[in-house]
């Protein structure tokens, strides 16, 4: 159900460092035309229709905007609010370079799930693109910072009625591996090639396996709420999830780079076996990201950003939660200068990170995540600094800091 109704005029961005997967080259133009990329490289190898529109980047960077595959809120908006806070984030989340995102659902009791869906796949967002919804539970078999409603039962009706009422935008499910019966769901979650995603588990390494080879082939805030299966035999470190899925090939994964949320040799440990096409950065967002520090409503609870960007904390205003993790303060331009900063990757890579390999794990890779012809034009200009500038979304733009708002 990809949005590509979206016409405009010709335009080129000229003199541009385009980001590549893998490079940097300087100096091209970049042509768009009726919401897709027409032609990219060299200057001189583009040449210009005499009515396009001009955009001269000056030297700064452009790269494929950002595809977030894990948001529940930013700014003063929850998903969980409603079509409208859906609505307002597509129109934020421009000035932080997404493009693209898959907001994050929490779990609701039986019956009341499917409504609210429904509600949500009503939306009309105008800014960044919905890629469908990530219903973080009720396939879980630890809560962490979810509500007891994330712990449902196997009922394969509620996968369908839920399919059912995000009616064009695909369902993501997120799954434990080792959650009962979970073998007679993912064949019905992952029909269509729609990816089940991994987290919130403590399973073995058969359970995980099982799951992969039945269409789970992402594991979405990896590390945090993973945990190693018991210890039966002193001294012997009991492999589970984790090793599962850095062994296997064909599972992508994703993390929370904020320094606080997994150590960044984790991500490190994650590179090298995963290689450079298979490793995401994520917000995991809650509202007050991108907001100044202080403390916001998630869901009823009341959570706490120590500082910009800082993972959300608890308060003690829940005695039993107190300090625990909620997800976090990112944005996703955050989160690329985080992989800079704390990866040691190079730009390219980290961006890469943030556009053209979650662009895959949803199946978009013939849709967006790279700049090159045919691709739809969702594009972010940045400073030096990795800020964005300017957001374009199938050839709109949406955002320009110049104007000092969303112009949406």
């Amino acid at each position: 159900s990809w949005n590509s109704s979206v016409v405009t005029p010709v335009f080129a961005i000229t003199n541009a460092r385009v980001v590549l997967p893998d490079r940097i080259e300087l100096g091209w133009t970049v042509l768009c035309r009726d919401g897709r990329i027409l032609n990219a490289g060299p200057a001189a190898g583009v040449p210009l229709p005499g009515d396009a529109l001009v955009e001269d980047a000056r030297g700064a960077l452009l790269a494929p905007g950002f595809v977030d595959l894990h948001i529940h809120g930013c700014g003063e908006h929850l998903v969980d609010d409603g079509p409208a806070a859906l609505e307002a984030l597509s129109s934020l989340l421009p000035r932080y370079g997404v493009t693209t995102f898959l907001p994050a659902v929490l779990p609701r009791p039986t019956g009341e799930d499917a409504l609210f869906v429904a509600e949500l796949a009503s939306a009309r967002p105008r800014g960044a693109q919905v890629a469908g919804l990530l219903l973080e539970g009720p396939f879980l078999s630890i809560t962490g910072a979810l509500p007891q409603e994330a712990l449902g039962a196997p009922d394969l009706r509620r996968v369908r009625q839920l399919k059912e009422a995000a009616a064009s935008l695909p369902a993501v499910f997120a799954v434990s591996p080792e959650f009962p019966g979970l073998r007679d769901l993912l064949p019905e979650m992952t029909g269509g090639g729609i990816p089940a995603f991994i987290t919130h588990t403590r399973a073995g390494v058969e359970d995980t396996q099982t799951a992969i080879e039945l269409g789970a082939r992402h594991a979405t805030h990896f590390y945090d709420v993973f945990y190693a299966p018991p210890e039966t035999d002193p001294g012997v470190r009991p492999a589970g999830a984790v090793e599962a899925i850095l062994a296997d090939e064909r599972v992508s994964v994703d993390f929370i780079v904020d320094g606080e949320h997994v150590h960044p040799v984790v991500v490190k440990m994650a590179l090298r076996c995963k290689g450079p096409g298979r490793v995401c950065l994520i917000t995991d967002a809650n509202r007050g990201a991108g907001l100044p520090p202080g403390r916001y409503d998630f869901g009823g609870r009341t959570v706490e950003f120590a500082h910009p960007g800082a993972p959300a904390r608890f308060t003690d205003e829940h005695p039993e939660l107190a300090g625990g993790l909620a997800g976090s303060g990112l944005t996703m331009d955050g989160a690329v200068r985080n992989a800079v900063r704390l990866l040691g990757v190079d730009t390219a890579q980290a961006i890469r990170m943030a556009s053209t390999n979650p662009a895959a794990v949803l199946g978009l890779q013939t849709e967006t995540g790279r700049i090159e012809p045919g691709l739809s034009a969702d594009l972010v200009l940045l400073d030096d600094d990795l800020t964005p500038l300017k957001t374009w979304v199938a050839g709109k733009c949406v955002y320009d800091k110049a104007q000092g708002l969303d112009i949406i």
